[in-house]
């Protein structure tokens, strides 16, 4: 087990970053269009988050979120737009004049420097003192769950270790603002969990405002505040875990964050609206509308129990649950239930009822 973060007894403490009262970043407006592309790659993104808040940056490959942490950090200048970082506007500041530092999905480390002598590289080239970089440098490492790796070489360390030292190279600094770009995906999913665990403890213990970059929704929903939905270099949806995993704004941000199925609801003259036999409860259906339906939100009966009848057609133990694809009058779908003693077996007639949570209106 890697060792949670508790610095040593006689690490010399971080300074506590700066109590920042503007916007920890505002964004207005950016446009990056890539030389040959067919679409920007960043068309017209404007977001803002607050100090210690972090923002999880949602999408497929290609939808501009790495583009996104780029110009936030200074690598690539917007063709539009403005970035401020705790207020001051960013036009014309070079990567190492902005209080912002950005860690990498593949470490880049420096493989010729120890891990100390890593962690205190950019305060060496800020100036800071030998003496004071070092100490600041192993208090980083302390900070990270590092305390005794500092005369390591890069090499000799774990994945997991290596990505905590480019952490600590990050913190020591003492940015505004922090940008992780994909930063556990060259990790295994259990050493992953426990790192994403770490970074959210450390984050909200500095108070850091971040920015981290994500192709996975079970990662963004266990690690933000908020969660930012891109395609195409646009914003679908903005908002907290909750809103976008219960209420997407569309089918693009219901389908990513995770598993859904998408049917035409009927509508009746009252007002109310059905999904085959069931009456589905949301607000003001309106003709055209359609409902995203997760696993979870379906209800397996027995056959003689009232609902939308259905056939099982295979079923998958997954331990804590069962996963059942299912025929029925809607098409096939997929429900997840809790493991329970009873097992429906392939083949069987059963009945399927809708529980309101896992189930939301998707406008026309």
């Amino acid at each position: 087990m890697m060792p949670e973060f508790q610095p040593t007894v006689n690490a010399p403490p971080l300074p506590s970053p700066p109590t920042v009262t503007a916007d920890a970043l505002a964004l207005y407006d950016l446009r990056v269009l890539h030389p040959g592309a067919a679409q920007p790659a960043l068309d017209g993104v404007s977001l803002r988050a607050a100090a210690g808040e972090l923002l999880a940056l949602l999408g497929p490959s290609g939808c501009g979120k790495s583009t996104l942490l780029r110009v936030v950090a200074g690598l690539e200048p917007p063709a539009a737009g403005r970035v401020e970082v705790a207020g001051q506007d960013m036009a014309g500041r070079a990567p190492a004049e902005r209080p912002v530092c950005l860690v990498f999905q593949q470490y880049a480390l420096f493989p010729h420097l120890g891990v100390r002598d890593n962690v205190a590289f950019g305060l060496r080239a800020a100036g800071v003192g030998e003496a004071s970089a070092l100490a600041r440098a192993d208090a980083a490492l302390a900070l990270v769950g590092l305390p005794d790796l500092g005369g390591r070489a890069p090499a000799t360390l774990s994945g997991g270790q290596q990505q905590r030292v480019a952490l600590a190279r990050a913190l020591v600094l003492e940015p505004a603002l922090l940008l992780l770009d994909e930063p556990l995906s060259n990790l295994d999913h259990a050493l992953r969990r426990q790192l994403r665990e770490d970074i959210r403890a450390l984050q909200q213990r500095l108070r850091l405002c971040a920015l981290y970059v994500t192709h996975d929704h079970a990662e963004a929903l266990a690690v933000a505040d908020r969660v930012v939905v891109m395609r195409a270099g646009r914003i679908e949806q903005d908002g907290t875990p909750r809103d976008l995993y219960e209420r997407p704004a569309n089918a693009f941000v219901a389908a990513f964050m995770g598993e859904t199925r998408l049917y035409d609801l009927r509508v009746e003259a009252d007002g109310s609206g059905w999904l085959g036999p069931l009456r589905v409860t949301l607000s003001a259906p309106a003709a055209g509308c359609r409902v995203a339906v997760r696993p979870h939100a379906w209800r397996i009966e027995r056959a003689s129990t009232a609902g939308l009848a259905a056939r099982v057609l295979r079923s998958r133990y997954q331990g804590a649950t069962i996963e059942y694809t299912l025929a029925s009058e809607l098409g096939e779908l997929l429900a997840v239930s809790p493991h329970t003693r009873h097992r429906h077996a392939d083949g069987a007639p059963v009945s399927l009822q809708l529980a309101p949570a896992g189930v939301a209106l998707l406008a026309a």
